[in-house]
Order: structure tokens, then C-alpha cells, then sequence
């Protein structure tokens, strides 16, 4: 099986900090750049599972990176370069403490709890009689705020975000625009692949006075996207859709008894389905973009990853 990146240990020149999130590992060099090393790790039900899944950081990278070319007239963002097929450098800026997350579906979270009861989503209110999957009148904007490493977002509304002083009005009616011109234009590139763009999440900073998209956009990992062929008919007979995102992989844990919750401990992850794992995501990255996926040289790949940053930061 092809080697996985699990971690990265770099000492870059003038390298300022580094942050390992669930799956980047984020170095800053001297406030000027940041470098974004997308890894083979998966997370689900807030877990990071122990084994790397070979290709998923270079099947997000670089679905990122694609999609950050094709919204880049709508906001500008973080991106400069992207020296490997894991790695993204781009401006350092000032993050948002929210996430803002569109749905333009009924499903996932916003359907368990529709179907506890809530008629309210973030403040938003979503009308009796809707179905699990079904589409909303016009895709919903539902904040979340941006946990600390290690704690969970939590669901906010836009009245708390500008009562709180996390984001001004001004800024924040400006960042709802934004994602939502985003997520029109993630839903026509989904709609000419055969795919429904269901709900995802953006991040936005802010360098020199202005705004700019930050992170990862319309990845299999911070998106949920159905199949267009056979929605309807799925529907209408109230079955679950056919879906591109992680999802299998949180099916599968769950399946194993695992869920996330206090005493439950991780399977162990037999190597055909980590191989398995690695073709979905594969298969999503030629979904998603319409091109083959041509996998890059995993022999050596830590050194590869750094020959590649050092030749960028010594330009």
C-alpha cells in the first residue's frame, strides 16, 4: 500500500509556530506566510482514527485549490502557491471566530434536529412538514462559532455573532453575502459534474482592511454533495441519497459500535478498508473536478513535501 503522511515535523527558515489541527499541520513563517500541509489523517465523530489514508491530503489539496481558482473573482484568498500536491501557501490573516456554514438542504445535523422538534436552526427558522433530504426554498446560512483546538464548534446565531462583538454588522452582512455567492457558484460547477452541493462550510480572514476565504472550500471533507441522478425518486420514496463525502467512513465506525461517545473505544481499521477508503476518496477527487487523479510519488513523501516548501521559501 502506498505511504500515508500522519504528521510533519518541519524546522522551516524563520518558521514563527506551528499548529497540527485534525488534518493540517499549519506552519507560520515569519508572519508572511502560512503553510498548509493537508495529511493523509481522518477524523470522525470529533476523532482523529489512527491510521492515514493514502492520497486523501492530495485529493483535498488539491480540490481546494481548484475550487479557490474558480470563486477567486467573487472574494479574493488566502492562496500563493501550491509548491506539492499537499501543500497550499498562502497570506496570513486574521480569522473570524465563526464558520459559516450553507445548507441548502434538510439533512445531516439540521435533520436530527428538525426531527427532535426544532423549528429554529442558528436563529433560522425552517417551516413544519419538511422532509429528511429535501430541499429548502433558498439555501440557509448557519453560523457556527470556531472552537479551540480540541473543543467542538458550537451552533450561534447572527443576532448573538454582532451582539457578542465577534463580527461588526457591517462585516458580517458582507461575510453572509460572500458565502452565499459561493456556495451559488459550488452548487452550478456541482450541478455540470451530475452533483448536488448539499451543505458546506467557509472560513474568511481578514489582511489589510479586507476580506479573504481562508482554508479548505468545497472539499469532500468540509462538503456534503448527493448524487443529481435518482434524488428525486430517492425522495420521494423517503430513501437515503447516494452521497460523495466521508460519510461511509462515519457509517463504517458506527457499524463497529463507535460513535464518539464517552466509552467507546476505536476499532481497529483493517488495511482493505483503509485501501478502500483511499479509492473513495480517489473516486470523489474525479467526481468533484472531472479529471483523472494522477498520484503523486508517496516513497519519500515527508522529504518530498519539505524539498518542495524549502523551494518555494528560498525563491
Amino acid at each position: 500500500m502506498a505511504k500515508s503522511v500522519i504528521e510533519t515535523n518541519f524546522n522551516l527558515p524563520k518558521q514563527k509556530s506551528f499548529y497540527k489541527g485534525k488534518v493540517r499541520d499549519v506552519y507560520n513563517i515569519n508572519d508572511e506566510y502560512l503553510i498548509m500541509v493537508v495529511t493523509d489523517r481522518i477524523s470522525a465523530y470529533d476523532h482523529v482514527l489512527p491510521v492515514g489514508i493514502p492520497y486523501k491530503g492530495q485529493v483535498l489539496n488539491q480540490i481546494a485549490g481548484k475550487f479557490l481558482d474558480a470563486t477567486a473573482d467573487i472574494v479574493p484568498n488566502w492562496k500563493i502557491d501550491m509548491p506539492d500536491p499537499m501543500v497550499t501557501i498562502g497570506h496570513v490573516c486574521e480569522p473570524y471566530p465563526v464558520e459559516m456554514i450553507v445548507r441548502g438542504y434538510l439533512t445531516g445535523s439540521s435533520w436530527r434536529s428538525y426531527k427532535a422538534g426544532a423549528r429554529e436552526i442558528c436563529g433560522v427558522a425552517i417551516p413544519d412538514g419538511m422532509k429528511e433530504h429535501q430541499k429548502f426554498p433558498e439555501p440557509i446560512l448557519t453560523p457556527t462559532t470556531k472552537a479551540e483546538q480540541g473543543a467542538h464548534d458550537e451552533d450561534i446565531s447572527r443576532e448573538e455573532i454582532i451582539a457578542q462583538g465577534l463580527v461588526s454588522e457591517e462585516e458580517y452582512k458582507e461575510l453572509e453575502r460572500i458565502s452565499l455567492k459561493l456556495f451559488k457558484r459550488g452548487t452550478e460547477i456541482a450541478a455540470e459534474k451530475g452533483l448536488i452541493l448539499v451543505d458546506t462550510k467557509y472560513e474568511f480572514g481578514k489582511k489589510d482592511g479586507k476580506i479573504y476565504l481562508i482554508d479548505e472550500i468545497h472539499t469532500p471533507d468540509s462538503s456534503r454533495y448527493f448524487y443529481a441522478e435518482g434524488y428525486e425518486e430517492r425522495f420521494a420514496k423517503g430513501e437515503n441519497q447516494k452521497q460523495l463525502s466521508k460519510e461511509f467512513v462515519r457509517e463504517w465506525l458506527a457499524e463497529q459500535g463507535f460513535q464518539g461517545k464517552e466509552n467507546q473505544k476505536l476499532p481497529k481499521i483493517p488495511e482493505e478498508f483503509i485501501a478502500q477508503v483511499s479509492q473513495r476518496y480517489i473516486e470523489l477527487y474525479e467526481k468533484i473536478i472531472g479529471e483523472k487523479f494522477e498520484k503523486a510519488d508517496t516513497d519519500n513523501v515527508n522529504k518530498r513535501i519539505e524539498e518542495n516548501i524549502l523551494i518555494f521559501l528560498n525563491k
